[in-house]
C-alpha cells in the first residue's frame, strides 16, 4: 500500500505535493539547512501532534505517519533551541516548529509541551538531486525597493507583533491604501502572514518565499535572500509595507540586518513589548526609539502609564478600539498618508 505523506507548510514553495519525488537517505556530509527531508513519526505528545499544512490548516499526525519538512535552526527565547546539526547518530529528530522545521533540540522551556519526534527516513530527491528550499525559489528580477514601511519589532517572541500588524493593516486599508504584509525574520510558520492577509493585506510574503526555513543563517546568506524578497515586494507596487521582524532585533535571527536593508524606507517603527521595563532595555541596546509601543505591556492602563513614565513614548493597547484614532494619527504623521493616497 502506498503510504501517504503529510506536507508541512515549509514545503509550500516546493511543489513536492504535486510532483513525484523519491526518498533517499543521504550521508550526513551532504546535509544542509533548507534540505527537504522525510521523517516518520516516532512518538507524538498525547498520542497525536499537529502539523501546519501548506494551506495553513493544522492536521493531527500519529506514530508511523510520514511528514515532509526541512532542516533548519531555531533559537527561541521562550520555547526551544536546536537545529539539524544536533541530530545524533540515531538520526532521530524533532519538529522544532509545527511548520516542519526539523532538527534536534538542545534547550527547551519547561512550559513547552513535548516536541513531535521523528526518525529521519531520507531526503526528498528528483533525478538524483536533493530538493531544497533555495532551489525551489524561482529567479527574481532585481528591483529597487522604495516602499514606505511600517516596521514591527518586539522585545521578544510572542510580544504582540502580529496582533499589532493586523490592526495597522486594517487601518491602512480603511485609509484606501494597498498593503503588503511580510515577516522578514523568525522561524517558519505560515499562520502569521496568513493573519495579515485576513486583515486586508493584498500580498503576503515571508522568508520562506526566499528559501529559508528560519533566518538563523549566516548574515551574508540572509542578506542575499532578503534582497530577493524585497525585489518581490517592490514588484507589488503597494503603497505601504507592514514588515514584522520576528523575535527581537538583537537575537540571532538577523533582525538587525533586516532593519539595515530596509534603511531609510522605514517611516514608522512600532515596538511590541512583553513588559514595560523591557521597552527601555531594547531602546538602550538597539539605539533607536520607536514611534509607538504596543503588545502585552499595554494590556492595562497601569502598563501603558508605566511605559510612558519609563520611556516617554506613546503606549497604546491595539485591542482597544478607542486607541484607533491615536494610532491613525501616528501613521498619518510618520507615513504622510495624505501624500501617499494622492500619489
Amino acid at each position: 500500500m502506498k503510504r501517504r505523506y503529510f506536507f508541512s507548510s515549509l514545503t509550500r514553495i516546493s511543489g513536492l505535493s504535486e510532483t513525484p519525488f523519491s526518498v533517499e537517505p543521504l550521508a550526513r556530509r551532504h546535509w544542509e539547512t533548507g534540505d527537504y527531508v522525510v521523517g516518520e513519526v516516532a512518538s507524538s505528545p498525547g498520542g497525536a501532534a499537529r502539523v501546519e499544512l501548506p494551506s495553513g490548516r493544522m492536521v493531527e499526525v500519529v506514530e508511523g505517519d510520514l511528514v515532509v519538512g526541512a532542516f533548519g535552526v531555531r533559537y527561541a527565547t521562550l520555547e526551544a533551541v536546536g537545529g539539524w546539526q544536533n541530530i545524533g547518530f540515531d538520526r532521530r529528530m524533532e519538529a522544532l516548529t509545527s511548520a516542519g522545521l526539523f532538527g534536534r533540540s538542545t534547550s527547551r522551556s519547561t512550559l513547552l509541551p513535548a516536541l513531535l519526534t521523528l526518525d529521519y527516513r531520507g531526503h526528498a530527491t528528483r533525478g538524483g538531486e536533493k530538493v531544497t528550499m533555495r532551489t525551489s525559489v524561482p529567479p527574481v528580477p532585481e528591483r529597487g525597493f522604495a516602499i514606505p514601511t511600517v516596521l514591527l519589532v518586539g522585545t521578544s517572541m510572542s510580544a504582540g507583533k502580529t496582533t499589532t500588524a493586523k490592526v495597522v493593516i486594517r487601518l491602512l486599508r480603511e485609509a484606501g491604501l494597498s498593503c503588503v504584509g511580510a515577516k522578514l525574520t523568525g522561524a517558519g510558520r505560515y499562520r502569521d502572514i496568513l493573519a495579515m492577509g485576513d486583515a486586508g493585506a493584498e500580498h503576503i510574503l515571508d522568508f520562506v518565499d526566499a528559501g529559508l526555513p528560519s533566518t538563523v543563517v549566516p548574515e551574508s546568506e540572509y542578506r542575499g535572500a532578503l534582497r530577493g524578497l524585497l525585489s518581490r515586494i517592490a514588484a507589488t507596487e503597494a503603497d505601504v509595507l507592514v514588515a514584522e521582524v520576528g523575535a527581537s532585533p538583537l537575537e540571532p535571527y538577523n533582525g538587525q540586518a533586516a532593519i539595515e536593508e530596509l534603511g531609510e524606507h522605514v517611516r514608522c517603527t512600532i515596538l511590541s513589548a512583553s513588559d514595560p521595563y523591557a521597552v527601555t532595555g531594547v531602546i538602550s541596546a538597539f539605539g533607536k526609539r520607536p514611534d509607538l509601543v504596543t503588545g502585552l505591556a499595554t494590556s492595562t492602563r497601569a502598563g501603558t502609564e508605566l511605559v510612558r513614565k519609563l520611556s516617554g513614548i506613546p503606549a497604546l493597547n491595539v485591542l482597544d478600539r478607542e486607541s484607533f484614532p491615536q494610532i491613525r494619527t501616528i501613521l498619518d504623521r510618520t507615513l504622510a498618508l495624505r501624500e501617499v493616497a494622492l500619489s
